[in-house]
């Protein structure tokens, strides 16, 4: 169990992360830890609930599945193959290290995250009259694009393992709010212009689906 101390926080609260198969356990800066502890000891059937509800973590190595635009690709791994890797209709095929297996998928899978959002980013600005500053990717929990005033992008990479269309819709969100950076309705209208496809569709797949992209580790 992971404890953390929060200026803001008024009382515990308990959360089991799935993703990271993670409890934990937020309570006030002041509080006793002991007592908090305690309490959390007491809530064994809520977390048994959670436990049972939740998708375990996978691994991602040789024979594992991970998914690469909305599709479910079987890492193929063969040390006598090259190490980079490639991707065909059902796998990823890579040689090398068994060892670095997963470090080297998460790479590959950062690195095509960075072309492809870079590029729609700029190719869908481009369509509004818009200008985009730097664009880059990272590993957020609770966001999955964020747009700064000087009109840099950011992503999580894990959206390239989303389906081509919520990632798409992604990009157009975080690129309207380089002329709108509030979410009224002028926002909306411009989002729904610049998507390719349903945004509603899109938006209601990562309500359903997203946390548990967050539940492929590439490491022990």
């Amino acid at each position: 169990m992971r404890l953390v101390h929060h200026a803001q926080s008024r009382r515990y609260r308990l959360v089991f992360d799935a993703p990271r198969g993670e409890l934990r356990l937020t309570l006030p800066r002041r509080a006793n830890a002991a007592r908090a502890l305690k309490w959390a000891s007491e809530q064994q059937e809520w977390l048994a609930e959670q436990v049972g509800k939740a998708a375990l973590p996978v691994l991602v190595g040789p024979g594992a599945a991970v998914p690469v635009f909305g599709a479910l690709r079987r890492i193929d791994w063969s040390a006598a193959a090259p190490r980079a890797v490639r991707l065909d209709d059902e796998a990823l095929i890579l040689g090398g290290p068994r060892e670095t297996v997963g470090r080297r998928v998460e790479r590959w899978l950062k690195g095509e995250a960075l072309a492809l959002m870079e590029r729609e980013s700029r190719e869908i600005a481009a369509r509004a009259g818009l200008t985009v500053g730097r664009v880059g990717v990272g590993d957020p929990r609770s966001r999955w694009g964020s747009c700064t005033a000087t009109g840099d992008l950011r992503y999580s990479w894990r959206l390239v393992m989303a389906p081509a269309h919520v990632r798409r819709a992604t990009v157009a969100h975080e690129v309207a709010h380089l002329r709108h950076m509030d979410h009224g309705p002028d926002f909306h209208a411009l989002v729904d212009e610049l998507h390719d496809g349903d945004v509603a569709a899109a938006r209601g797949w990562l309500r359903r689906e997203g946390r548990g992209l967050h539940r492929y580790r590439f490491t022990a």
